[in-house]
């Protein structure tokens, strides 16, 4: 496929340059990288090159940051020197195991200090890391062990029988349970070396999987990143500082929780971590860690929000300057009650497993329009195209089309996504508005035609949580023998309200024109939702 002028321009070396020197100009303003003695900066560079970015970030932090506070879990807190240390030992006992280049292990863990340091030893030491979702029935957990070709799995001790079913070559890792029983890898590690082990050819990657929201989840491997785009990104746009804190709120197995808690560390800020997610212990440690970023996902948010003004009064909040907000479509109702609550504070951001990150809003974005996903992020690309790949102009729904730094390289098990000019597709339709401000309007394989007119389920949802009576929504398509197709929506009742079918189908068409009104309300207790706060809409009955 020829390439388009202006990809070619994407692809020039003085564009790439200038991407790079704007993203070391943002890590340099927030402190992520700054004047250090030469021995220290050639320490920091030596690392790099022998580890990469992922495999030398405790290693760099250690150097930086020693004795700072680096995670804080249930099993209390660690330096940045021991995390360091602890990685070196992890590292060490996989290589006594027979594992190395070409070797992959899995990571079935909540959130605490293991799943890291298991991740950072095997990139250290050239090894794959898979990290597996939580959520997986038995069966799914085996079926992507073995299309990943899992030699060694490290796991929670709650998640042994999906261990079991697992043909492991290498065995498996057990993590302390919530008793503090089955601590194989503390065991592990304090028998092994803490010396630093030799340096791999090359490192390992990083696989995260998709969300499965129709399916199986699909590895998504990354190389070790080439540029600084990412971080640069987001430091450039949301006021992260060295040795703070930070307090997170969705698995680290998924790309939102792995980017802050990178992100963190390499700041040499304090990460705060809970195996299960609780909005008010999340209150507590915001207070008494006085966190300066929380990470969220849309749901966690919407829970957070739901406490009362008395639990929010008893708590001093005041160190919050961030809350970074991604994983799934974040309602404009729930971050404008989250800025009402917390102030100008909430960022949210736009991306993908395959596509990383696209778009950024920040708080001036969201009060302006709190719908839109913002604009492009630096060392992105975004356009959205009509079916023959033609740009669309602004306020027209197309299908959107994302560039970035970090290319992803195909799905493990076979196949990728779309490529138009160098763009691949989101999955996602979508439009701009005139300031360039980026808007989603659902997924390209869930519009409908209902009586010849296109109807985008996300657009009625955005309506519904708008509604007072109700806590959450979530809106598919059912076969109609009239007109082909129509919409059936899923709510549940906010506690304490109450409301009916017909007032709910009253509201939508007050806002919205009548046919794209749900001909069916049903209510339920609760929507099936991933641990990422996507609603799995292959769950929803459709008869």
């Amino acid at each position: 496929m020829s390439l388009s002028l202006r990809t070619r321009r994407w692809m020039d070396l003085p564009y790439k340059a200038s991407i790079e020197m704007r993203s070391l100009a943002a890590m340099f303003r927030c402190g992520m990288i700054g004047i250090e003695s030469p021995a220290r900066t050639l320490k920091v560079v030596r690392t790099l090159n022998q580890l990469g970015p992922f495999g030398a970030a405790s290693r760099i932090a250690a150097i930086r940051h020693g004795d700072q506070p680096a995670i804080a879990d249930e099993q209390g807190e660690i330096t940045f020197s021991e995390l360091d240390e602890l990685v070196n030992r992890f590292a060490n006992a996989l290589t006594d195991r027979g594992l190395g280049t070409h070797s992959t292990i899995g990571i079935l863990c909540r959130n605490h200090r293991i799943p890291l340091i298991a991740a950072f030893a095997a990139s250290r030491t050239g090894i794959n890391a898979v990290w597996l979702n939580t959520s997986f029935s038995v069966r799914q957990a085996k079926e992507v062990a073995e299309r990943e070709g899992i030699d060694l799995l490290v796991h929670d001790v709650e998640f042994e029988e999906a261990a079991a079913a697992i043909d492991l070559h290498s065995g498996h890792i057990v993590c302390l349970s919530d008793d503090g029983s089955a601590d194989d890898a503390e065991t592990i590690m304090a028998g092994a070396s803490p010396k630093p082990p030799p340096t791999p050819e090359s490192p390992g990657k990083i696989v995260l999987l998709t969300s499965g929201t129709t399916g199986t989840p699909k590895g998504a491997p990354r190389p070790e990143p080439r540029s600084l785009a990412l971080p640069g990104a987001v430091l450039g746009r949301m006021p992260m500082r060295p040795r703070e804190a930070t307090v997170i709120g969705p698995p680290i197995y998924h790309g939102t929780g792995l980017l802050i808690a990178l992100l963190s560390i390499g700041l040499g800020s304090k990460l705060v971590l809970r195996r299960r997610f609780d909005p008010a212990l999340m209150l507590d440690d915001i207070e008494r860690h006085q966190a300066t970023t929380v990470c969220l996902v849309p749901i966690m948010l919407k829970r957070l929000l739901r406490l009362s003004d008395e639990t929010f009064n008893d708590h001093d909040l005041s160190s919050v300057r961030a809350i970074f907000c991604a994983g799934s479509q974040l309602p404009g109702e729930v971050a404008l009650n989250a800025m009402d609550r917390f102030g100008e504070v909430v960022y949210n951001l736009y991306g993908s497993t395959e596509v990383s990150l696209a778009t950024f809003a920040t708080p001036s974005d969201l009060r302006a329009d709190p719908t839109s996903v913002g604009k492009c992020a630096l060392g992105s690309r975004v356009r959205v195209l009509d079916d023959v790949g033609n740009d669309v102009p602004a306020g027209t729904i197309g299908r959107i089309f994302v560039g970035t730094t970090s290319p992803f390289e195909g799905y493990t098990g076979g196949g990728a996504k779309e490529i138009i000019d160098g763009l691949l597709a989101s999955g996602d339709l979508g439009h701009f508005d005139q300031e360039r401000r980026l808007h989603i309007d659902g997924r390209d394989d869930e519009m409908i035609v209902s009586g010849g007119e296109n109807v985008f389920p996300h657009e009625v949802e955005e309506i519904l949580h708008s509604h007072p009576a109700l806590d959450d929504a979530a809106v598919i398509a059912v076969e109609d023998e009239e007109f082909g197709q129509r919409l059936r929506a899923y709510v549940v009742l906010a506690e304490g309200q109450e409301t009916s079918e017909a007032e709910v189908k009253d509201f939508v068409k007050a806002n919205l024109a009548n046919f794209k009104t749900p001909r069916d309300v049903i209510f339920r207790d609760e929507l099936p939702r991933n641990p990422t706060g996507k609603v799995l809409k292959r769950l929803l009955p459709t008869d």
